[in-house]
């Protein structure tokens, strides 16, 4: 084991705040931040890429989100998320050989009853993949189950507007097929993203409603034969595209085909989870009060994956996350460095199961503290500060006792506030973090330790949706509407060293993201670079 004799480092991640110049709905401009300027202009600085393929998602139209953004930054590379990881589970078989699916599998036939799939049809490999669909429908078959349905979620948003025939035909024609080998496979029930099923961000629960009553109830806002009848009938609008199309069920002469019921297995094939999450809620969750359910079955569901890895839904999911290997906490640890990682309930799992690629537990726990302070149970505009002084109080501790060679702690204020829309809680977030953050520039210079502050992804930087526009002169009462969800936006690195900066600039390479940070860390420790993580944002090295 090796002794460390180098200095010791700090990385703060101000979660959910992103960098955004226009100040309009933007609470990191809004608000008082005078800390944030002293480490801008006494250390370096530079924005790092925290979305998209930046951060292993499929498209640059991917936000980004809490948890890859603690695997690349904890990991020192970028590893391939959502839609590839599906792709990569298909093909090696993975998926058909794993324990959830083998269990979707198991209770259907064992209740001799219906696997469902619900999802949105489409090959934009935005939220989904059709040809994802088509594996998984024609494994059931092979796995011996006997009726399908599907509840089709049409496009017309990341596809042509009205396109859905191109989706429609071939998996009807795939249907037909497993038909003719004794499976009883149809469509029961669909409707359009944006009206039916597919909300996100909690911005129109009716949506969820419409999409619960035709899928799991059988009641839809128009009923037909069949998909062919459907669209016959809406394409008499010319101006309706598929992304606005009712909700609909298909019917025969017994009434709807496809309720969902109790000891049914639903799988909800989007990888995307800002668009399946509330969906997943409304099936997990005992105590749901958002709409009324009128009856809440009792079946096994999953979702393609774990859409969100803080609520840790859904609880079943068919793909893992990336097998992250060789993080930076493991390598630190097989160093001999003493680590210390905190935050509140809301991310503590960042800081610790993320970081650390997906891994439970310590490394080694003789080297390792880690804190967690309980979150309170309250709406977060109520109290808009959360436990950041908690956090803090905790972690300035740590840095005046010795305690650690690098810490690491997660603010949640900026992503729990910006989730809910109040731009005004959102304003006193962000001053709430900067206020900590001038506790943590004066305990660094007391105690010689190296701030690395970033964010994982942003959020209250931009609290509006674009082009939403209001009537007037803006006020409580007549603004844009509130944008609740992660952005595209790069976030802020500040590199402060109270002893003086090492080097006169930090730059984002060309490709460079989140991972650049782990090999910045090492450099700032003492420690040469390693060769399988991202570029040290230094552009030589110390």
């Amino acid at each position: 084991m090796k002794q460390h004799r180098g200095r010791r480092v700090l990385a703060v991640i101000l979660d959910g705040i992103g960098v955004r110049e226009e100040s309009l709905g933007n609470a990191v401009v809004q608000a008082t931040t005078p800390a944030l300027e002293y480490l801008k202009h006494h250390g370096l600085y530079t924005t790092l890429r925290a979305s998209g393929p930046a951060v292993g998602l499929p498209t640059p139209k991917d936000v980004g989100n809490s948890e890859v953004g603690h695997n690349a930054l904890g990991a020192g590379q970028v590893y391939t998320q959502g839609a590839g990881l599906v792709n990569r589970a298909i093909t090696s078989k993975a998926l058909w050989q794993g324990s959830v699916w083998r269990q979707a599998i198991k209770n259907v036939i064992a209740n001799g009853s219906t696997l469902h799939f619900i999802g949105l049809l489409s090959d934009a490999n935005v939220h989904s993949h059709s040809s994802h669909l088509e594996a998984l429908l024609q494994q059931a078959a092979n796995d011996g189950i006997t009726r399908i349905r599907v509840h089709t979620l049409l496009d017309g948003r990341d596809v042509s507007p009205r396109s859905a025939e191109k989706y429609l035909k071939p998996l009807e024609d795939q249907l037909n097929e497993l038909w003719q080998r004794g499976c009883d496979a149809r469509i029961a029930s669909g409707g359009g993203r944006m009206l039916v099923t597919m909300d996100r961000y909690e911005a129109d629960w009716r949506v969820v409603e419409r999409g619960w009553r035709a899928h799991v109830l059988g009641i839809g806002e128009h009923e037909f034969s069949s998909t062919s009848e459907a669209l016959r009938f809406f394409r008499k609008d010319p101006d309706l595209g598929d992304q606005f199309i009712p909700s609909f069920v298909i019917c025969d002469d017994l009434g709807p085909v496809g309720p969902i019921d109790d000891g049914d297995s639903v799988i909800l094939f989007n990888f995307r989870g800002d668009r399946a999450l509330e969906l997943s809620q409304a099936f997990e969750d005992p105590d749901f009060s958002h709409f009324s359910r009128e009856r809440h079955p009792d079946v096994f569901f999953a979702g393609m994956l774990q859409y969100d890895g803080d609520t840790r839904r859904p609880k079943n999911f068919l793909v893992s996350p990336p097998a992250i290997k060789d993080t930076l906490g493991e390598y630190l640890a097989h160093q001999g460095l003493r680590q210390f990682a905190c935050s509140e309930t809301q991310k503590f799992g960042h800081v610790t199961y993320f970081w650390n690629g997906n891994r439970s537990g310590y490394f080694d726990p003789k080297l390792e503290k880690y804190v967690c302070i309980p979150s309170d149970r309250i709406a977060f505009e109520l109290k808009p500060w959360m436990k950041a002084h908690e956090i803090t109080s905790a972690t300035v501790a740590a840095m005046a006792e010795d305690s650690f060679d690098f810490g690491r702690i997660n603010y949640p204020n900026g992503d729990m506030v910006g989730h809910t829309g109040d731009l005004e809680a959102a304003i006193i977030a962000v001053a709430t973090v900067d206020a900590m953050l001038k506790r943590l520039i004066v305990c660094a210079q007391a105690t010689n330790v190296i701030l690395l502050v970033t964010a994982d992804h942003g959020n209250c930087e931009e609290m509006f949706e674009a082009g939403s526009g209001y009537a007037g002169k803006p006020s409580l009462f007549s603004r844009p509407s509130p944008k609740t969800s992660h952005t595209l936006a790069e976030v802020p690195c500040y590199i402060y060293d109270p002893a003086g900066p090492r080097r006169e600039s930090v730059a984002m390479p060309a490709a460079g993201s989140l991972a650049n940070v782990a090999n910045t860390v090492l450099e700032l420790l003492g420690l040469a670079p390693r060769p399988n993580y991202a570029t040290s944002l230094f552009k030589e090295g110390l």
